[in-house]
């Protein structure tokens, strides 16, 4: 890795650690590492050595590999290209996020159904740009036409199916590695 990549993780040091509601107290408790080198590392005004950095990666429970890989996309601007007309079947899922981010989010063509039911432990929103779909909800049924919104708290099991040839829908969901935890008002 070269320094410009080693300095970059420290802000993906402080995305991970702030998404599972740590402190930097606690980070440095588990790692041995001091707070003021820890923040210094977040903030880009220290490298850490690949050892420093393990023991990071082990008390935020992930990995060097997954630091830098999230290291990649804290700092860009990524432009994900829709395919021209006819480069698919009309069926197809895509991606539109590249790398390693707090979203997911992918976009459903065609009359795609799963056939399956899903529950996700984070949230997750449903929005129909073009077409219509059916979706079961906790046992219940809704009907989506287009512009409409459909979200659904983590832990929600659901279905849904395009019920028009032609169907775009969008899907957005908190990411699978981040623990989404309810915030408690005091």
């Amino acid at each position: 890795m070269d320094d410009k990549e080693t300095l970059r993780v420290g802000v993906a040091v402080r995305r991970l650690r702030r998404s599972l509601g740590l402190t930097l107290a606690v980070v440095a408790e588990r790692s041995g590492l001091s707070v003021p080198f820890l923040s210094q590392v977040e903030n880009e005004r220290a490298r850490p050595s690949a050892r420093s950095l393990q023991r990071v990666a082990d008390a935020l429970n992930t990995t060097v590999a997954e630091l830098y890989d999230a290291a990649d996309c804290t700092r860009t601007v990524d432009v994900v290209r829709a395919e021209p007309e006819g480069e698919n079947d009309g069926h197809r899922v895509r991606e539109l996020l590249r790398g390693h981010h707090q979203l997911h989010a992918m976009e459903f063509t065609g009359e795609q159904d799963t056939g399956r039911e899903f529950q996700h432990r984070n949230d997750e929103l449903m929005y129909v740009a073009d077409g219509a779909a059916e979706v079961e909800a906790e046992g219940r049924a809704y009907r989506l036409e287009r512009g409409d919104t459909l979200c659904l708290s983590g832990g929600v099991r659901h279905r849904w199916r395009a019920a028009l040839p032609g169907t775009r829908i969008l899907v957005v969901a908190v990411a699978d590695h981040i623990e989404a935890i309810e915030e408690t008002r005091h």
